[in-house]
C-alpha cells in the first residue's frame, strides 16, 4: 500500500555544529520495540445521547530488521484490552509487516502479510494501527541541522476525508545518534465532504479541527523510534444536506513507542 510522498522544509537550521540527519544502520541490524495505538471516538447525532464508538487499543511487540529497501517487521504476541479482539489477534503472532523507507526516513509504502489464520477483524485492526504509526512518523530535512532546528513536513493523508497534514518538528537534543524531536501536528481537510464507507453517501463537513503534539526519541543507528508518543485529537461536525441531520465527533489518536 503506497504512502503519500512528503515535502520537508527547514525554517531554522539550528545551532552549530550541524550535520545531516540520516539513518546510519547496517543491513541486518535488528531492534526490539513495542508499538501501542489507541483511537478514541465519541459521537453524537443531533441531540441524541453521546456514544463512545472507540475501537479497542492494541499493543504490538515488534522485531525490526533493516533490509536493503526498508524495514522488515515481525509481530510478537499482539494484545488488546478487548477480550474478543485479543483472542482474534492470537493467530497473528509471527506475521510480517514491512516499511519501504526513503533516504530521508519517510515511509513510502506499507506492506502487511498476516498469517493465513488471521481473521478479517484482526487484519483490519492491525492495518489501522500501522496506518496510524506511519502517518505519525517523521521525515528528516535534506540539509544539515543542529540542536534547535525546526522543519516542516507536509503530507497528504488518504482516507474517506482526504487531509493535508503539516508536522512541525524541532530537534531539541542530540547526543551522537540519539535525537529527541518534538512534534506539532495540524490536519485540515482537502475536501468539503466526507464520503461514507461502503458507498453509503456523503456528508458535508461543517467544522474540522485536528491538532496534536508529541515527542519521539530516534537512534539513527536503529530502524524505528526507541521511545516517545504522539497524540492527535479534535472535533469534527458533519451535516446530511438531505435530512439536516448533524453528526458531531470528538476524536483522539495516540501512537506510542517503547521498549
Amino acid at each position: 500500500m503506497p504512502i503519500e510522498a512528503v515535502t520537508t522544509t527547514i525554517t531554522d537550521p539550528g545551532a552549530e555544529p550541524r550535520s545531516p540527519l540520516r539513518r546510519a544502520y547496517e543491513i541486518g541490524t535488528t531492534q526490539q520495540v513495542t508499538l501501542s495505538t489507541d483511537h478514541h471516538i465519541e459521537q453524537q447525532i443531533n441531540n441524541q445521547a453521546l456514544r463512545d464508538i472507540s475501537p479497542p487499543g492494541m499493543t504490538i511487540p515488534l522485531t525490526a530488521q533493516a533490509g536493503r529497501e526498508g524495514i522488515d517487521l515481525t509481530l510478537g504476541n499482539v494484545s488488546s484490552p478487548d477480550p474478543a479482539l485479543a483472542k482474534a489477534l492470537l493467530p497473528a503472532d509471527g506475521s510480517q509487516v514491512g516499511f519501504d523507507v526513503n533516504e530521508l526516513g519517510a515511509i513510502t509504502a506499507l506492506k502487511l502479510n498476516p498469517k493465513p489464520a488471521t481473521s478479517d477483524t484482526a487484519r483490519a485492526a492491525l492495518e489501522q494501527s500501522f496506518y496510524q504509526a506511519v502517518y505519525q512518523s517523521i521525515a528528516f530535512p535534506e540539509d544539515a541541522v543542529g540542536v534547535g532546528a525546526v522543519w516542516t513536513v507536509r503530507q497528504q493523508v488518504s482516507g474517506s476525508v482526504p487531509l493535508e497534514q503539516v508536522t512541525t518538528a524541532t530537534l531539541t537534543a542530540r547526543d551522537g545518534n540519539l535525537c529527541t524531536i518534538e512534534l506539532n501536528v495540524v490536519q485540515t481537510p482537502k475536501s468539503t465532504v466526507w464520503h461514507l464507507p461502503n458507498e453509503a453517501g456523503q456528508l458535508e463537513i461543517v467544522d474540522y479541527l485536528m491538532h496534536g503534539t508529541g515527542t519521539i526519541t530516534v537512534d539513527l543507528g536503529l530502524p524505528l523510534p526507541v521511545s516517545g508518543s504522539v497524540q492527535v485529537g479534535g472535533n469534527q461536525t458533519y451535516r446530511d444536506p438531505r435530512s439536516a441531520v448533524t453528526l458531531h465527533q470528538t476524536l483522539r489518536t495516540e501512537v506510542q513507542w517503547g521498549a
